[in-house]
Parts: structure tokens; sequence; C-alpha cells
């Protein structure tokens, strides 16, 4: 009788009736705004750290080799929670109850775990892996205090992207929304008080950055776990759902491990060109940096549309509703490609006007405008893939999911750009982004036409 009352209540949930398309615009809109003003925490401590008198260019290169690992700090964050959002759809949508409790449980102790590693590598390893890529000793010093600070203290950057996962797992996108807009104003206000020194602060630099980025973070964090622990009423909280159970584990790692594995590839890849563009000049290395952050805005709205996807279709198909989960995916896919080609018109049209914002070398801002005006040429296949991400993760394909984010990212991008280098054309070598792109479409649409076929 129990399963039968909890089933009722399930189906109550907007995401199992709901008209799709609707419910992708009213998930997926708080979900962009959210994703890209989480761009801003980067793009704007690039913005004030550039304009540190003297400092501005070896400033904007520390930030730039720290970037890899700020963007793993979000793979393992964003990839656990993934698998997170998955397991409990699927078992919300199925009327499990009480395992979504213990999923919920089980994220907690998942956070501390991740929280662990950066921790660690905090204290004893941001020297070593900054000396990998450059010897310039101001750049050292400078990558080396602001990726400390970021490091030791990312609790708040792990456990919000934790909890912000909960909250979309039962469609409160818009709770998870307003702590992501909070925290990201704090940073804004705190960036240029902290670096330059204002209202009786001292002027700390970079370190400043870092402190603002971790104070907003913080924030972030605090009001998610709230929204969670006192709004999330479909999900019970309590200590015995924090045991670890082993089974559960494995089910958000199934999705959530080839979903971190898929993230960290992202950076992976901007190690590995700040590695292979280093001989063209440290100009190009840093122009790369900055767009990447810009492109940011354009990715981030798109994985909005991706984390309102991954929940619609893996709650209808935990109802087995099939009717309703080929809405999601087509819904999904039409949303993110067309947010994605938005975007590459904006970044082609004011490549020139969005390059003069950071105040960077005329070399520097040169590299910035080719890469903004031949990569976007890749966007509408970015935005496919990154749609048929959301639909393998929904569906549990994680490995999958993987495959086609290793042909966007590594093969045969990292071949290419290395091929391209040694011509010493910056257009030439950017165009190994879009050939990737187009590459991994092909495969993810094959892909996606057999998993929808079997689903039939």
């Amino acid at each position: 009788m129990q399963e039968v009352i909890e089933k009722d209540l399930t189906a109550k949930n907007k995401m199992g009736v709901k008209p799709i398309g609707k419910l992708m615009f009213s998930m997926g809109v708080p979900l962009i705004i959210s994703m890209v003003i989480q761009a801003f925490y980067n793009v704007v401590d690039s913005y004030f750290v550039a304009r540190i008198e003297g400092m501005g260019d070896a400033c904007m290169n520390a930030l730039t080799l720290a970037f890899p690992v700020q963007m793993l700090m979000i793979a393992i964050g964003v990839g656990t929670g993934v698998g997170i959002n998955s397991v409990l759809s699927r078992s919300l949508g199925a009327g499990e109850t009480q395992k979504a409790y213990k999923v919920a449980g089980n994220a907690v102790i998942l956070g501390f775990l991740s929280y662990l590693l950066f921790l660690l590598f905090g204290l004893f390893g941001v020297d070593v892996y900054l000396k990998s890529q450059t010897s310039d000793a101001l750049v050292l010093s400078l990558a080396g205090d602001y990726l400390k600070i970021c490091s030791v203290f990312s609790f708040g950057a792990i456990f919000y992207m934790i909890f912000e996962k909960l909250l979309q797992g039962t469609g409160k996108n818009v709770h998870a929304t307003i702590a992501m807009i909070i925290g990201a104003v704090i940073n804004i206000i705190l960036d240029p008080i902290m670096i330059f020194g204002e209202f009786g602060f001292p002027a700390t630099g970079v370190s400043g950055a870092a402190w603002a980025t971790v104070v907003g973070q913080v924030v972030s964090c605090l009001l998610d776990a709230f929204f969670h622990y006192f709004c999330n009423k479909e999900i019970k909280s309590g200590i015995k759902y924090l045991k670890p159970d082993g089974k559960i584990i494995g089910e958000i790692y199934k999705v959530g491990l080839p979903a971190i594995t898929m993230q960290a590839l992202m950076s992976v890849m901007t190690y590995m060109v700040n590695l292979i563009i280093r001989p063209l000049s440290d100009e190009a290395v840093t122009a790369f940096g900055v767009y990447y952050k810009i492109q940011q805005f354009a990715l981030f709205a798109a994985f909005g549309f991706n984390n309102a996807q991954i929940p619609i279709v893996a709650y209808n198909y935990g109802m087995k509703d099939k009717k309703r989960v080929k809405e999601g995916v087509v819904y999904g896919l039409v949303d993110t490609v067309a947010v994605m080609v938005i975007f590459g018109v904006i970044f082609f049209i004011f490549a020139q006007q969005i390059a003069n914002i950071f105040g960077l070398s005329s070399k520097t801002a040169s590299y910035l405008q080719i890469a903004m005006k031949i990569i976007v040429f890749g966007y509408p296949f970015m935005g496919a893939n990154i749609s048929f991400q959301g639909v393998f993760q929904a569906f549990g394909k994680g490995v999958q999911s993987l495959v086609l984010s290793a042909i966007r990212l590594i093969v045969p991008a990292m071949p290419l750009l290395r091929a391209f280098t040694n011509t010493a054309n910056a257009g030439l070598c950017f165009s190994a982004f879009p050939i990737s792109e187009t590459v991994a479409f092909a495969f993810g649409l094959i892909y996606l036409i057999c998993i929808m076929k079997k689903n039939d």
C-alpha cells in the first residue's frame, strides 16, 4: 500500500505530467541563467586582474595556467552530481522513494571525499603542476597563490554543485538559480575590493581574486544546502541516510564516473592546448585561455538545457513513458543547438569588441579574435553533441557519453592542433576544434538513433 501511495505522489511531479516543451523551457531557462552566471566567476577574475598595473599580462597568464585545475574541480563536482541527478530522478520516477533518500545521503558523503582530493592537491601538488607549464618565477608565484586558495577552500565549490544537482533532480531549478546568482554577485562585488584594496581592505592582487571566488562559492553552497534540507520535501534527510551504500554509490558512478571523466577531458584538453601552442607564442596561450573563459558563457548555457534534459528524460524513462522520452530528446536537442547558434553569432560579430574588454596586448587580442571567429563554426555541432551526451547519461549510458566527449575534445582535436601549430597559422590551428565537433556529431547521431530504436 505504501508503495502505491509513493508512486501516486511521484506521478504528480511536474516532470511526469507537464508538457515537455514548456517543461524544458521552464526548467532550462533558470539553469541557463545559473550556468551563465557561473561563467562570470572566471571571466570577472580575468577582467580585474588584467588591470593590475604593470602586471596585467603576467596575471592573465597565471589564471590561464590555473584554469585547468578549476575545470577539473567542476568536472568532479558536476560529474558526481550528474550521476546523483540521474539515479535520483529515475528512482523518483519509478516510485522508489527510499532509494532516492539514500541517494541524497550518499551524495553528501561523496562531496566530502571529493573535497579531500582538492585539499590534498592544494597543500602538496600545486607547485609541481605549475612548474610543468612554465619556469617564469613571477607567473609561478601568482598562479600558486591563486590556485592554493581555490583548492584548499574548494569545499564551497564542491558542495554547492552537489546540492544543486539534488535540487535539480526534483525539478527545483529556481532555488538552485537563486543560490548561484547570489554567490556570483558577491564574487563580482568582492573582486575589485579585494584585488585593489577598497573600503579598508588591503590590496591583495591575484590572491584577492581567489578569495572573492571562494567566498561567493561558499555562500552559494550554504544557500543550496538550506534549500535542499528545508524546501526539498520530496527527499527525506536524516543520519540513517548518510550510511555509505556500495550499491547506490556504484549506480551513481556508473553514470557519474564517465561524466567526471568526460568533464575532466575539458581540463585535460586546456592543459594540452597550453603545452601544444606555447611554441606559437605565449600570447597565443593567454589568448586561448581568455577565449575558453568567454566560451564558457555559450557552453554553460548549452549545459543549462542539458541539465534540464537529463532529469526530464531520466524521470520519464523510469516511468516507461516512451512518448515523453522522445519529446525530451527532441526538445533538448533543438533548444541546445539554438542557444549555441545564438552565442556563436554574437561572438563572431562582436569578436573585436569582446577582445577589447580585457585590455590585452595587440598581439594577444589578435589571437583571441581569430579564435572567436574560427571556433564558432563548430558551435551548432557542439550544441548537438552536448544534447546527445545528456540523453546518453539519462539512459544510464555513461560510457557512450564519455566516448563522445573524447572525440569532441581530444581525438582528433589534439593531433590536428599539433600538426597545424607547426604551420604557425593561428586560424588553421583553431580550426582543429570545429573539425572535431563535426566528427563527434556523426558518431553521436548514429548512436542516438540506435539507442532510441532499442527504446521503442
